[in-house]
């Protein structure tokens, strides 16, 4: 995951509309499927998806009242967290 990439779709999420970020992961989720892609490609796609869901919860925080540099650092360190487990 990136955090600038997060921040990023987080930014469009509140300009526009977070169902865009639904429909497109339904579209990555169903293109990951697809037996012919590389390990490289189905990466980046992962990497997408994992991104987008990221900006999901972290502007979730952020409807909650969180200020979004908080909601970003409290993911990123469940993240980590989770990774260490």
């Amino acid at each position: 995951m990136k955090l600038p990439v997060i921040k990023s779709l987080g930014s469009f999420i509140e300009q526009n509309d977070e169902d865009f970020i639904h429909e497109t992961l339904e579209v990555l989720e169903h293109v990951s499927e697809v037996p012919s892609l590389s390990d490289e490609e189905l990466n980046v796609v992962g990497e997408l998806i994992s991104n987008m869901y990221g900006a999901l919860e972290v502007q979730k925080s952020v409807k909650n009242g969180v200020q979004q540099k908080e909601a970003l650092n409290s993911f990123m360190q469940r993240v980590m967290g989770s990774i260490d487990k």
